[in-house]
């Protein structure tokens, strides 16, 4: 089994490997201790993302920095005054975790500002009334931004799972020590319970999870995939999915879960096969590979479940 190492959307999870430094594990296993490998949603019917029904990187987040022995101090809201002297404040002792910012007003990326930018972490180095500079893990280590558009984009107007604006984390501490392996076999019950389904977490009508929300994006395409869905898909979904899945797959195999591993490995093949149909519009190669993948959640289920008792 081949784990990944390269360049791709894994943004909270190297903003947090970055804040926790040198006692930082891998970056697959910070990913697969989120939670996001295991599950598929189709939000309101038409938003596709390979994560877990009611999933989103801030529970992902904090279910990770526990996991690993750390805490935090979170804080968001208030004007945008109000929230940079929290950041000013908070960068006076050391590096900070800033996000969900919207990626399209990140000013010093290319092709910005962009209505269709989605949502980004960074980690924030200092900031003054003037500039912020920061360490953008898509690719811009110490980038800078006036303070005012850097303001604004981390206002975060778009994005629907934040209940308030500029959320940053702060204070990171680390009160024990345990290993990667600990916190992966402590991890297999959330785990669990994000492939099983959730029906206690708010979701917006016509929401679907897990193999549901795949056949039904399965059909979506076979129809012929809007551009809309195709260039989320193509430019964001596909690739964070079958590294998520295979990262996941990774981290099974290290518990001694060669089954579990072996089917997750599986879903990220089939997964990151879908790149080139998708990009030459081979919609109906697509769907079929679609309908494949979404066979094997109810088996990674399975294989999961089984293996709680033995391994915590």
């Amino acid at each position: 089994m081949l784990g990944y190492i390269g360049s791709g959307p894994y943004c909270y999870t190297n903003s947090l490997a970055m804040m926790q430094g040198g006692e930082s594990p891998s970056t697959a296993v910070i990913e697969t201790l989120t939670g996001s490998p295991f599950g598929a949603q189709l939000i309101a019917g038409s938003l596709p993302l390979f994560d877990p029904y009611g999933w989103d990187p801030e529970t992902g987040l904090d279910a990770a920095i526990a996991l690993l022995g750390w805490t935090c101090e979170r804080s968001d809201g208030g004007t945008p005054a109000e929230a940079l002297d929290r950041l000013r404040t908070a960068c006076s002792r050391g590096p900070v975790l800033v996000g969900p910012v919207d990626m399209g007003l990140l000013l010093y990326q290319p092709g910005t500002p962009n209505a269709d930018g989605g949502d980004h972490y960074v980690v924030v180095l200092a900031a003054d009334q003037d500039t912020i500079e920061l360490h953008d893990p898509h690719g811009h280590p110490y980038a800078t931004l006036p303070t005012q558009a850097f303001l604004s984009a981390w206002e975060a107007k778009a994005i629907s799972y934040i209940d308030a604006p500029f959320v940053l984390r702060a204070g990171f501490v680390r009160h024990h020590r345990v290993t990667p392996a600990d916190a992966l076999r402590q991890s297999l019950p959330q785990a669990e319970r994000w492939l099983a389904g959730r029906d206690d977490l708010f979701m917006p009508p016509g929401s679907l999870g897990g193999a549901a929300a795949v056949e039904a994006l399965a059909d979506i395409v076979a129809r012929g995939t809007p551009p809309g869905i195709r260039t989320l898909l193509t430019a964001f979904g596909v690739r964070v999915g079958a590294r998520r899945l295979n990262d996941a797959a990774t981290c099974l195999e290290e518990l001694g879960l060669s089954h579990a591993a072996s089917i997750a490995q599986r879903q990220a093949r089939i997964l990151g096969g879908l790149q080139y149909p998708l990009m030459r519009g081979d919609d109906q190669t697509a769907a079929e590979q679609l309908r494949h993948l979404a066979a094997l959640y109810a088996q990674l289920h399975k294989a999961v479940a089984a293996a709680l008792d033995s391994v915590i």
